[in-house]
C-alpha cells in the first residue's frame, strides 16, 4: 500500500494532539482520548475515558446512564481511523475514514460514567483504499462490546 510504514514496532503513548491531527472528529463526536500502543498497519489500544459530561447521558437513559451501542462502535472505528491514518502517515492531510459496514456486533457489558473504555482494534485486511478490522471495546479487561467492521479511505467530499 503506498505511504506503508515498514516500522511494525509499536508506538505510543499519542496524546490527544495527536489523535486530533488523525481524526476529523471534535467535540461532541470525538470520542478517542488518547492511544496508549500502536502497531503500524496492526493494532491500535485507544483509550475513551467516559465522563458523566458526555452529552448523550441526559437522554440515555435518566437515572441510569449507559453509553449508547452505537457510539461504542463508533469509538472502535475512530480508534481504528487513528490506526490507518497514522500508519499511512496521513495525519493532517484531510482523509477520511468512512464506515462501509458494521459485522457481528455484540454489546455484553453496560458503559457507564467513570469508566475506561480499552478500545482494541486489529486490521485483518487492507486492500487499497478498503480496511477491515476486528474491534473490542473492554473495561477493567472485560469484554463491553465487540464488532467486525471496514472502512474506506478518501478524500474529503468537494465543496
Amino acid at each position: 500500500m503506498t505511504g506503508e510504514v515498514d516500522n511494525k514496532e509499536a508506538r505510543g503513548p499519542m496524546d490527544i494532539r495527536r489523535v486530533m491531527a488523525a481524526l476529523p472528529h471534535r467535540y461532541p463526536m470525538l470520542l478517542v482520548d488518547r492511544v496508549a500502543s500502536l502497531v503500524p498497519s496492526q493494532s491500535i489500544h485507544a483509550i475513551k475515558a467516559v465522563s458523566m459530561n458526555e452529552p448523550f447521558f441526559q437522554g440515555h437513559f435518566p437515572g441510569r446512564p449507559i453509553m449508547p451501542g452505537v457510539l461504542i462502535v463508533e469509538a472502535m472505528a475512530q480508534a481504528a481511523g487513528v490506526l490507518v491514518v497514522d500508519s499511512l502517515g496521513l495525519a493532517d492531510s484531510g482523509k477520511l475514514v468512512y464506515f462501509m459496514s458494521i459485522d457481528g456486533a455484540k454489546f455484553r457489558t453496560p458503559v457507564e460514567p467513570g469508566c475506561l473504555l480499552d478500545l482494541h482494534v486489529e486490521v485483518t485486511q487492507m486492500r487499497g483504499a478498503v480496511c477491515k478490522f476486528a474491534g473490542r471495546a473492554l473495561i477493567d479487561g472485560k469484554l463491553a462490546a465487540e464488532a467486525n467492521f471496514v472502512a474506506m479511505i478518501a478524500d474529503p467530499p468537494k465543496d
